[in-house]
């Protein structure tokens, strides 16, 4: 029984080679229609395959040539009758024609595309990182005094004048911190500096007003019972006034003195003072002659040197060390508020977020302002006295002519001159003491 189907089995299958077949002779090539294969290769020269001799049929002995295939989208050609493969020459990929890259290969990337992205996700980072700042630190300014409140005011005159004052404020300070600080334990506070900061197109002038300057109470209105108390002509020293009605009174008091329009106030104590030194890291100065003052716990020999928070506030509240004791105190003040700012103002501290956001928070924490004061209102002030120190602007005393029951008289004549100059924003020709 034959099982083949029909015209499959072994009797009328024909002459074949292979499987099982007895034909000597193997069948022809079979002929894929889809392959159309090139010309045969010329008598004498090297086929494909590096074999001389007569060119072999096309298509096999005996094999009609067969058609080729199309389906209705043109002949068909795999690439390998001709050696258009991929990867070769004039075939697709890289060096093809059509520039396509071979399947599987990653794409080269755009570094153009990717360095776009990069500086706009960064310009990103940069402006939302400004903003939050911005807002964060505004928050901390103690916007407690009240300009509005001083009556009979001069006009204002060009440029921008700070009313800059460090008080004896014990402020948070715990009983260890006032022995390591050498504050005492005095109860309230009072103005142990004050100084003006005139910032214009001139030139920037810092002018120290000395606590013991004789000046006459003016009238002034009540910080806080609103009531206006008429000028009576008392004599007071300067810190006095801050003493006996605080910013507002002082204020008053200097702006009836000298002529002179306070645009803006700032006041710091003692533990703020130390904290800002501390959190910049401490800040180098050179003492010119060395000096001691068990009352400020002052001991400094003569050099450059780094005072840390402790260090700096001595050094800017001895006074019981010099002859001239309160002119010789405003210049160390001076030179060391104006070494201060220019210590935060370096890019080690405004670039590292490490130490500028610790020196930030405690200035911003210790500072008593006006409430017209602005972030960049301060950053003026503090880029003008990082000016000063530099010899871009002028430091001095304010011009003494003399004493009187211990109290030092302003020179009215150079005082006067100073104001004007002031006021119209030209360039200081007063020296000081």
């Amino acid at each position: 029984m034959n099982d083949w189907p029909e015209g499959w089995s072994d009797d009328n299958r024909g002459p074949r080679y292979g499987r099982g077949s007895s034909d000597a002779q193997p069948e022809g090539a079979q002929v894929m229609r889809q392959v159309r294969r090139g010309p045969a290769t010329p008598p004498g020269q090297r086929s494909a395959y590096g074999n001389r001799g007569p060119a072999a049929p096309p298509y096999g002995a005996g094999v009609p040539q067969q058609p080729s295939y199309d389906d209705g989208y043109g002949e068909y050609d795999s690439g390998y009758n001709t050696g258009q493969v991929y990867g070769g020459p004039g075939g697709r990929g890289p060096d093809g024609p059509d520039g396509v890259p071979p399947r599987g290969a990653r794409p080269a990337p755009n570094w153009r595309r990717r360095i776009k992205w990069t500086v706009i996700t960064l310009a990103t980072v940069l402006v939302v990182t400004s903003v939050a700042t911005y807002f964060w630190a505004d928050s901390k300014l103690r916007r407690e005094v009240d300009l509005s409140q001083v009556i009979d005011r001069p006009a204002a005159g060009s440029g921008t004048n700070y009313l800059i004052v460090g008080s004896d404020s014990r402020e948070g300070m715990s009983k260890a911190d006032e022995q390591k600080l050498h504050t005492g334990s005095a109860e309230g506070k009072r103005t142990d500096s004050m100084m003006i900061l005139h910032v214009g197109d001139n030139g920037d002038t810092l002018v120290s007003l000395p606590r013991d300057s004789n000046v006459t109470v003016p009238s002034y209105k009540g910080s806080t019972s609103g009531k206006v108390y008429p000028a009576q002509g008392r004599q007071e020293k300067l810190n006095a006034t801050y003493a006996e009605d605080g910013p507002t009174l002082l204020v008053r008091t200097i702006e009836a003195n000298t002529g002179l329009h306070i645009d803006h106030y700032v006041e710091i104590g003692f533990q703020g003072f130390a904290n800002i030194v501390d959190a910049v890291g401490g800040v180098e100065i050179n003492i010119d002659k060395g000096f001691s003052d068990k009352w400020s716990g002052a001991n400094f020999k003569a050099g450059k040197q780094t005072l840390n928070g402790a260090q700096a506030l001595a050094f800017v509240r001895t006074r019981h060390a010099f002859a001239a004791s309160d002119l010789q105190r405003t210049k160390n003040q001076q030179k060391f508020l104006s070494a201060l700012a220019h210590q935060v103002a370096t890019p080690s501290t405004v670039l590292n977020p490490f130490t500028f956001y610790p020196v930030m928070g405690a200035g911003l924490d210790s500072l008593i302002v006006d409430k017209d004061m602005g972030l960049w209102d301060l950053a003026s002030m503090f880029w003008a006295m990082k000016g000063v120190q530099g010899g871009d602007g002028t430091s001095l005393n304010m011009p003494i002519s003399g004493s009187v029951g211990g109290n030092l008289v302003w020179d009215k004549t150079k005082v006067k001159t100073l104001v004007d100059e002031l006021n119209n924003d030209q360039k200081v020709t007063v020296s000081g003491n």
